[in-house]
């Protein structure tokens, strides 16, 4: 399982690149940070990631992304395996402005219906025992429960990680084939039947930082002419597959969890 190297809260500039462009500055980027352990050795340099994105019957989380809204948030599964006993991470990811603040709080994959549920996990079903782990558990399942929320879309990717060794201040990414499938259950399983490709062959490249940009990113977004864009990985597969196989509308239910979320 990938060491859980996440930056609470951080800056998060995107961009979609071609395969060339991603080995050209994957070389510009190794002289300043390290591989994460987790790609050593890996074809790619890269590990598997699985999320499975939870959502209201009438994708609220979808329709506040691609309205735009400045404060917004999703909710999804991680996983990176289908083994029973590995854990799953409850994460929810909110976006305030330009910056993300993220929780993240690990369970074992047989208490996700309880949780889906309402039930809070017990003590041998939660992976840490730090109190933010458990408090990132707590707040994933009252949103979930606000939202009346269920599992919508699996979606995977392969990641390539670069990390500085030193601190969680600076992380870079590169996202290939990323795939998306509906799914209404808890599974986790990691093959797909009929995925979509949102992206194609494009790599999605992530800058991430925690306070000021670095220099030598913006020197390296000068020098390749990278152009910020969006790439919302479970948007763009709701968008493929089509929001009206997904959701069940109630306009009544999203003015109402549009005003507690506010």
């Amino acid at each position: 399982m990938p060491e859980d190297r996440m930056q609470r809260q951080r800056f998060e500039l995107k961009y979609r690149i071609s395969e060339e462009w991603a080995l050209r500055i994957r070389g510009f980027v190794s002289s300043y940070l390290q591989l994460d352990e987790n790609g050593v050795g890996k074809p790619d340099l890269s590990y598997p990631v699985h999320s499975l994105y939870l959502d209201s019957d009438d994708l609220f989380t979808y329709w506040r992304t691609v309205n735009g809204d400045r404060n917004r948030f999703k909710l999804r599964l991680r996983f990176y395996n289908a083994h029973p006993d590995t854990p799953v991470f409850c994460e929810t990811k909110h976006r305030m402005d330009n910056c993300i603040a993220k929780q993240r709080g690990g369970v074992r994959k047989e208490a996700v219906p309880l949780l889906l549920a309402g039930q809070l996990p017990d003590a041998e079903h939660v992976i840490s025992k730090d109190a933010k782990a458990f408090r990132a558990i707590e707040h994933f399942c009252a949103l979930a429960q606000m939202l009346g929320a269920r599992p919508r879309m699996h979606v995977a990717y392969q990641r390539e990680a670069w990390v500085d060794p030193h601190s969680d201040a600076v992380r870079v990414t590169f996202d290939r084939h990323v795939l998306g499938e509906a799914e209404p259950t808890t599974r986790f399983r990691t093959e797909m039947t009929s995925p979509v490709r949102p992206f194609g062959n494009e790599v999605i490249l992530e800058l991430k930082f925690t306070n000021r940009f670095p220099n030598w990113m913006r020197d390296m977004v000068e020098r390749f002419e990278l152009i910020r864009c969006s790439a919302a990985k479970y948007c763009e597969c709701v968008e493929m597959i089509g929001e009206e196989r997904l959701a069940h509308s109630s306009a009544q239910g999203h003015l109402i969890r549009l005003a507690a979320a506010a």
